[in-house]
């Protein structure tokens, strides 16, 4: 029944005040009685209905109380959700209440709160825009309220994990901001239930609150990343120009971007432009194997790439990315998005710093640019560090040349006491080779990025200038280097020069002496925190009673002398059916990977 607005039923009533009642026919006063009850049922009728548009209204207040409390109290976005979603069941009088929010690609809707035991499920499960009812509520940006049988309606997708067969109701609204949509609420009943409009404009303006709230967290969140960031290349740009080493300059710049900006890795490979590879030089991962891998080629996999096209490289999931190397290591060490960053000074791209999360995530423009800012810094340092290892090594050259003459006298010392057969000519092209070798350390080192000296290099160098000054014409003599390298410092380096001259110019001038044909090999190790040297020809055996130890010849005692006293090693010298092989075994150099 349509009830009168208070202001008609007044002046209806004082019209009948003034009307003529004829109190002696009793069925003008029935009518009149039964006139009166009707106004007054209308009446209280009234008044029922505006006490409860007055209740819905003290409960909206009171909801949008309780969510400004807990938008204002909560710490972190995961509480203020859980908070606003127990707030909506209650006040909805549902059994259930899910909020799905964009991820930030915004190609998912994922279950961010839930209340009841579908709290396990959080981060769990994911929709497309349009993907089930929720999904199709993201899309259309309009709510959707179903009675009874939500199940069977033509836009439901079921999750077994969530038991949802089992409830007949479901309302559901978009989280707006803007005209943005970043989310859904939703609330369902086990029971059919029949949702008012009041109730769904209540769960609307949750939703428009809940919105709002989360719009000015990602502010704030935003806020503090920019003031992160600017601290960050504060940070990077004063401590970086500090006194440091290559290493040191390094190692803080991976440590520092992985901490501030929230990254699981952070990688720094430098180019080593004279092989065309990229060499891991830096990282705090904690796998052993993702340490370990190998160097990449200029223009393979994601830092290849980046190096050859010379622009920064965004990779959404290496474990899936086809021209990703290692994706079994990323799959073990958690990693999927990638920002691959070329290092650049004055245009010349020197290596790339890498940036790995833990979970897919996108990089932002802004992201972006810091890490191109951080990029640029770590360059200047980086080249900063080696021009500063330069200066020392400069520095220092008196005193190495100093040490190196001094090492030449005594190694002419010993020939004059061990070679009086010579001929002077012999004499003097001894001595000139092992200059030479001194003088190869010296050349290698003024190339190298480090102060350290590749073994395989100073192999290759020497083989190749002792067979261009002892092989005679008509005589061919192979040889090759191979196994690992090994960067040793310039006093082990030049200990080792000598050692493969003697060994080496022995092999032609003893091995080879009536052969036409032969083959050296030399061959570079790691054996359990232990360097392999050996060297090995197919000529002429050692006599059968020669042993190494009790030698007098020059070039063993040279030999010797050197494995024993500055590699602290071990040296042996031996002949089979086959081959002639030397070996020589000392300690792996500190801080050599």
């Amino acid at each position: 029944m349509r009830y009168l607005r208070p202001w008609r039923w007044r002046t209806q009533l004082k019209r009948r005040r003034r009307a003529r009642i004829d109190l002696t026919n009793p069925a003008h006063l029935l009518d009149e009685l039964e006139r009166k009850e009707r106004e007054l049922q209308e009446a209280q009728d009234y008044i029922r209905r505006l006490e409860a548009r007055l209740a819905d209204r003290e409960a909206e207040i009171e909801a949008l109380h309780r969510i400004s409390e807990a938008t204002g109290a909560a710490f972190a976005s995961e509480e203020m959700l859980q908070s606003i979603a127990a707030i909506a069941m209650r006040i909805t009088d549902a059994d259930i209440c899910h909020i799905f929010l964009f991820d930030e690609n915004r190609e998912e809707l994922v279950l961010r709160a839930a209340t009841g035991d579908d709290r396990e499920f959080i981060g769990k499960i994911r929709l497309k825009p349009g993907e089930g009812i929720t999904g199709w509520v993201a899309r259309e940006r309009r709510p959707v309220a179903i009675h009874r049988e939500a199940y069977k309606d033509h836009r439901f997708k079921l999750y077994p994990q969530l038991n949802e067969e089992q409830y007949e109701s479901m309302l559901a609204v978009p989280l707006m901001v803007n005209s943005e949509v970043i989310g859904v609420i939703s609330v369902r009943t086990r029971k059919p239930k029949e949702y008012k409009q009041e109730q769904i404009r209540l769960l609307s303006g949750i939703a428009s609150h809940l919105a709002g709230a989360l719009k000015q967290l990602s502010r704030i969140e935003q806020l503090e990343r920019q003031a992160s960031q600017v601290a960050t290349l504060s940070e990077i740009s004063r401590t970086l120009t500090g006194n440091l080493y290559l290493e040191e300059v390094l190692q803080l710049l991976v440590n520092m971007t992985a901490q501030t900006l929230g990254y699981k890795v952070v990688t720094v490979l430098l180019l080593d432009e004279e092989r065309g590879e990229l060499v891991l030089k830096a990282t705090q991962a904690d796998s052993e194997e993702y340490r370990q891998k190998p160097p990449l080629r200029v223009g393979e996999s994601i830092a290849g790439r980046a190096v050859a096209e010379n622009r920064i490289l965004v990779i959404p999931d290496v474990q899936a990315h086809p021209d990703y190397r290692f994706p079994d290591i990323a799959q073990k060490a958690g990693l999927h998005s990638m920002a691959c960053v070329p290092l650049r000074v004055r245009e010349r791209v020197i290596g790339t710093l890498n940036c790995y999360t833990d979970r897919p995530h996108l990089f932002t423009d802004e992201e972006l640019r810091t890490l191109e800012a951080v990029a640029n810094h770590a360059a200047l340092a980086i080249d900063h560090a080696k021009l500063m290892v330069r200066s020392a090594i400069l520095q220092e050259m008196h005193h190495r040349v100093k040490n190196n003459l001094q090492q030449i006298a005594s190694l002419l010392r010993l020939q004059m006491h061990y070679s009086r057969y010579k001929t002077v000519e012999e004499v003097i092209q001894d001595s000139l080779s092992r200059i030479l070798a001194i003088a190869q350390v010296h050349e290698l080192l003024s190339r190298e990025d480090l102060d350290m000296v590749s073994l395989r290099k100073i192999a290759s160098s020497i083989l190749h200038n002792t067979k261009q000054a002892l092989v005679p014409p008509g005589k061919q003599v192979r040889s090759t280097v191979e196994g690992d390298d090994v960067l040793l410092p310039l006093q082990q380096a030049t200990a080792v020069a000598l050692i493969l001259n003697e060994l080496i110019q022995n092999a032609i001038e003893h091995g080879f002496k009536d052969r036409d044909a032969g083959q050296i090999d030399v061959r570079v190790q790691h054996i359990n925190g232990e360097v392999l040297l050996e060297v090995s020809n197919d000529g002429e055996p050692l006599p059968p009673d020669f042993d190494a130890a009790r030698s007098n010849t020059l070039g063993v005692r040279i030999i010797d002398n050197l494995v024993r006293g500055t590699l602290r090693g071990r040296f042996t010298l031996a002949s089979d059916e086959e081959r002639t092989v030397a070996t020589v075994l000392f300690p792996r150099p500190c801080g050599e990977m």
